[in-house]
This record gives C-alpha cells, structure tokens and sequence, in this order.
C-alpha cells in the first residue's frame, strides 16, 4: 500500500470479481446494472458493455437510461446499426422525434426509411396545413408557434426561427419562445443573435426555462453588448435590466448605471431596492431627487433596506430585524436553486446562490460545506480550504466529519512545504526475519507548476541481515541495509497516476557496503485507485483496490522493475465496542523485471486481513496475508519454483 492507500482494478479482474453476466442470467437485473456500471467506470469507451447495459436498462423500465447508453454505443462505434436503430426507436418513444428522425434518415435499410417516412411525412403535411393558416391570419399566435414547432422537428431550423419570432413578437410574456428561438439561432450559425435570445431567456423566465437556457449559453459570463442586445429583443425584463446596471455599477460605469436603475424606477415603482441604488446614485452627486426615492424606500416593508438608507441619511435605525421566518426562506430558497444550478452544472450560478444563502443564514454549515465543494470542482482550491476549515466546526457530525476530510485532503497539498513520512515493517515466515521500510520526504510547491522538487530519506533494512548459503558461498543479503539520501522531482496526482525521479547517495550499514556511501538513481511511475468500500470510518461492503510501480533502481545493475498489488475482498462493520473495523480478501501479486532475474518474476495469491481500531490514528493499519509464491523464471533458482510465506506488519504515515 502506498501514502495514499487507494486503488483501481483493472477491467478484466473487475469483472472476475463482479461479473455482470453471471446476475443477468440469475435474472438480478438491478445487481446487473451496478455491476455493468462499475465496468463502463473502469472502460468507458467499451461501446458493447453500453450495449448490454441499455438492454438490461430495458428489462427494468428505464427507457430514458437505456436510451441514453445506446446513444453512447452509437457515437463509440458509427458503424453499428443495431445500436443505432435501438437508439432512434427510444428517441422516438421517449418525444425526442427530432432526433429519431434524423438517425432514422441516416441509416440505409428499409425499417429505418419506414420509421423516418412515419415521422416525416405528417410534420410536412402538417407544416402545409400551419402555413396557410398563418396567410389567412398572420396575428395568429398559436398559428405561428405550432408552425414552428413542426418546422424545428424536422430541421428546418430557418422556417422555425421565423415564426417563433413572430410568436415572441405577438405574446412576449411567453419567454419559453425565447429559448426556443435562440436554440434554432444557435443551429443556423447565427450565435451573436442566439446569445441575447438565451441571456433573455435565462432571466426573468420560469425556472425551467431559465435552467435550459443556461445549459446552452456560452459558460462565460455575458458581455456587456450582449446585456444590450438582449434588452434590445426584450425590453421589458427588468431581472435582466437590473443586472445590466449591476454590472455598470461594478465597473464604476454610474452613470450608465443610473440610466437602467431610472427606467426600472419609472416601470415599477414597487422595486425599492433598485429604487435604493437609484437614490445612492443621486446622493452622491447632490441631486434633490434621491430624497423622495429613499424616502420611499424608509417607508417601504423591507426593514433591512430601510435601515440601510436611515444609516446613509444619518437617520435613527429602527434596530428591527427581519424575522427568522423571512431569513430561513431565502436562505432555503437560494439552496434549492443552488443545488438545482448544481445537477445541471452550473458552477457559477451555484456559487451566487450559495453566497445568498449564507448572508441569510451566517450558521448554517451545510451551505458551507457546499461552497467547499463548488470551489474545490472549480479548483479554486484556496477558498475551497476556507470554506472547509469553517464547515468542521458543525456542530452536526456527519457535515463536521465530512469537512474536515476534506480539509485535510486539501490543506496539505496548498502549503508551499509538506512533508510525508511512512514506516511498513512486517514478518516474514518465508525468511524468518523482520524487514522494514520507510521514507521522510518533504517536498516544496513553487506556484503553480505541477511539477514539485523534494529531499528524501528512506530507509530500508532487516533484523537477520544474510542468509547462510552454505560453506565456501557468499552470503546472500536480504536487503539493501541502507539509508538513501536523494534529492527528486515529482509530478502533480494524475487519475491516481504520480511520475518522480531522484538522485542520491546510499549509505551502507551492514555487510561489504557498510560505512561507504554508493550513487543511487531511481524514479518511475506508481498508480493508485480503489472501488467500492474501502477501509474508512462507517465503511462496509465489497471493496477492490490496486497499487502498481514501474521503478528503475540504479544499484540493482541499472534494472527496471514492476510491482502489481492487487485485492478484492470484503469490509466488515466496525464492531461497536472494540472500534475493530476489519477487512478480508485475496491477494493477487505479480513482480516482474526487465532484466529477467529469478528473485524478481514471481506471482502470490493468497487470503488477506487487513484492520484498524478506532481509538488509533487513521493512517494506522495491521494486516495478515497468507500467500503462495510462483517463480516465474526458474534459471539460476535454487530454491524450486513454489514458496509460502506468511507475513504480518503495519502501516503507519502521517503528514505534516
């Protein structure tokens, strides 16, 4: 195990341990789909397993997952027509006609060009019937929506355009049509027109609509011409003007500013917030009109406001707070959009909603917690750790012990100075003896290059030293019996990937080396990854993990050598009264080198238990393997090509 203590298996030996084959012919269809998951997790571009996955989607009801996995298979493998087919026909069943239609024209066989002629045909007649009824009566509305309905279902994205503009001219309280419109804009290339049509779109709409909208607006936030352009198209959404003038107000443009805040003013009266930043604007220039505005803002029912202008205008504050009720329904409000913001993947909009529940609510933690993890996916990281440090002090455990992992996952890697040291001595049966392992390294963050340097002492040495080979044979050394000083360079964590490279010296204290100090290089590529319920507080259940290095080691005669270890097993509950949390699984283990020596190609596998107990640090692990050795080079092998070994050790880092 390394530092980290997390592996991935590979996809063949995750399907050894849950093949999803073996419950789909027992029928366990759900079990199937967790398992046909968990594989597509580990080979996302396998378009069969898509496949499989979609037909056993079908089994349980789930058309809309199934459809979506076969449209994945489509795209990994074009030339495959049965998943293309299966695909459209769910499109189809599922109202997406528009894109059963155009799979069904692609394909060249005669189901498909049935299925594409039952589609096609009654949009075209019924596009006919729609256009002359809007010659008839161009001020019809339902005329030229459901035109251009028909039109944008069968791609013909000018014609639609054309009348769902009509539509938003004749009815623009229906701002659907807007989302609508800047969606077959963005189809025809025509993307400046497409972004002021989605920006009016996204604000001032129904949630819905304003959510869609986004999800296809340019992920940057709007310029100031598109602002412009927006209002050109719809002049009356005021959630859009008031956001214009924000933003003017935010690059000290006052009085662009002032001019959006006045035709807010003159439209709704009732805006006293607005009529607040107007009455701002006006004061701070001398103007007599800011007095009536902010008296009617003192006069108004937002207490916090009010108070705001008394303090401006010197006045007595009211010392009244809005009531508890008001404050837990903003803040329950701004979670919910942010949390709605956040499954459609809009960070940003998810940070200024968990911004507004926060003011509204200083003490909740969970929002804290969440303002952790938005910044953290935005890799904001140094605000991230801020908001984690706060959201450990809950007073709820399962959000206090939450934040504070991640904390602790985080803070390290921030600090320009980290240094890891790991122990792992451990028995062995085989050789009677005591081997331990272990490194002091700390390492140095300089900016933001990925690439950190560090100084590292390892040590690595055994309690017998030699083995006895007989009269008139060198003894054979067990270990290297040395202290390493190295000075190394290290990559960023990659997918559980890490390249270093060190050089060094090696200080011998047994046998001919001892005393002596001998120039040691070494670097390599070590990987990482876990699934399932690894050995952490309030885990259990199935689990499978691997550790895997390619080393080059310079005193072992330039060699490069590889270490696979790999386990699948089961965590047990943590018993409630000892804190004995355990794990129990097989062992797979393979060492190979390029040099081809006999002590370093051999296969293991055996049973495994590997515990912790509560009261003990985290990093503090005991384990017990049982294993039979193959040797998979048998020249210069005198020991005969099969061992068992029994070994018992611990695992013990921390960092600092």
């Amino acid at each position: 195990m390394n530092s980290n203590g997390v592996a991935m298996w590979p996809l063949a030996l995750l399907l050894m341990f849950a093949d999803p084959y073996q419950a789909l012919r027992a029928r366990q269809y759900d079990v199937a789909v967790t398992r046909f998951e968990a594989a597509i997790a580990e080979a996302p571009s396998n378009a069969a397993l898509r496949k499989d996955l979609a037909y056993t989607l079908l089994k349980i009801g789930e058309n809309e997952a199934a459809r979506d996995q076969f449209g994945e298979a489509m795209r990994l493998s074009p030339a495959d027509e049965a998943a293309a087919m299966e695909y459209a026909f769910l499109c189809f069943e599922t109202k997406r006609q528009s894109e059963a239609r155009r799979i069904f024209q692609r394909l060249n066989n005669d189901t498909a060009r049935l299925a594409f002629h039952n589609i096609d045909d009654p949009l075209a007649a019924g596009i006919e019937r729609w256009k002359k009824a809007v010659e008839l009566s161009p001020g019809n509305f339902s005329a030229h929506e459901e035109l251009a309905h028909l039109a944008d279902q069968r791609d013909d994205f000018a014609l639609a355009a054309q009348h769902y503009e009509a539509a938003w001219r004749l009815k623009p309280s229906e701002r659907s049509l807007l989302l609508d419109l800047g969606r077959t804009w963005k189809a025809l290339g025509r993307l400046q027109d497409a972004n002021a049509a989605l920006l009016a779109a996204s604000r001032g709409a129904e949630p819905r609509t304003g959510e869609r909208a986004r999800e296809i607006s340019p992920s940057r936030y709007p310029y100031v011409y598109e602002f412009r352009k927006a209002l050109e198209l719809d002049p009356a959404n005021l959630d859009l003007r008031r956001e214009l003038a924000y933003l003017y107000l935010a690059m000290s443009e006052k009085q662009a500013a002032e001019t959006e805040f006045r035709i807010i003013v003159q439209s709704t009266p009732g805006d006293l917030l607005s009529a607040a930043q107007l009455g701002f604007l006006l004061l701070q220039r001398n103007d007599p009109a800011a007095q009536p505005l902010l008296q009617r803002v003192v006069e108004g029912d937002d207490e916090e406001l009010a108070d705001r202008v008394r303090g401006a205008l010197k006045l007595p504050q009211t010392f009244r707070r809005r009531s508890e009720t008001t404050q837990q329904k903003i803040s329950r409000e701004s979670k919910s959009m942010a949390e709605k913001s956040l499954r459609a993947g809009f960070l940003t909009d998810a940070l200024k909603y968990l911004a507004v529940a926060h003011e509204s609510d200083p003490l909740d933690f969970s929002v804290m917690l969440q303002l952790g993890w938005t910044y953290n996916v935005l890799k904001h990281d140094n605000e991230a750790v801020k908001w984690f440090n706060l959201a450990r002090h809950s007073p709820d455990a399962a959000v206090s012990n939450e934040a504070t992992r991640a904390f602790y996952n985080l803070a390290p890697g921030l600090a320009r100075t980290q240094t890891t040291a790991w122990l792992f001595p451990v028995y062995s049966s085989r050789w009677r003896d005591v081997f331990s392992y272990g490194q002091v390294k700390t390492s140095f963050r300089i900016g933001g290059l990925p690439l950190r340097p560090y100084l590292s002492t390892r040590f690595v040495g055994d309690t017998r030293g030699t083995l006895d080979s007989g009269a008139g044979i060198v003894p054979q050394y067990l270990s290297e019996s040395a202290l390493i000083f190295g000075v190394g360079v290290a990559t960023a964590t990659f997918h559980g990937a890490t390249g270093w490279f060190e050089a060094g010296e090696s200080l011998g204290y047994r046998g001919p080396s001892a005393g002596h100090m001998t120039p040691d290089y070494r670097g390599g590529i070590m990987f990482s990854r876990g699934v399932g319920r690894l050995l952490r507080t309030g885990s259990h259940g199935a689990f499978a993990e691997t550790n895997d290095d390619g080393v080059f080691v310079s005193r072992f005669n330039h060699d490069l050598l590889l270490y696979s270890q790999n386990r699948a097993g089961y965590t047990f509950r943590a018993l409630e009264t000892s804190g004995f949390h355990a794990q129990l699984y097989w062992n797979v283990n393979l060492t190979a080198d390029a040099r081809r020596q006999y002590w370093a190609n051999y296969l293991e596998s055996g049973p495994g238990l590997r515990f912790r107990f509560a009261a003990l640090p985290p990093s503090l692990l005991f384990t017990v393997n049982a294993l039979r050795g193959n040797y998979l080079v048998q020249t210069g092998n005198p020991r005969g090509p099969v061992f068992y070994d029994l070994r018992i050790g611990f695992w013990y880092a921390f960092t600092h």
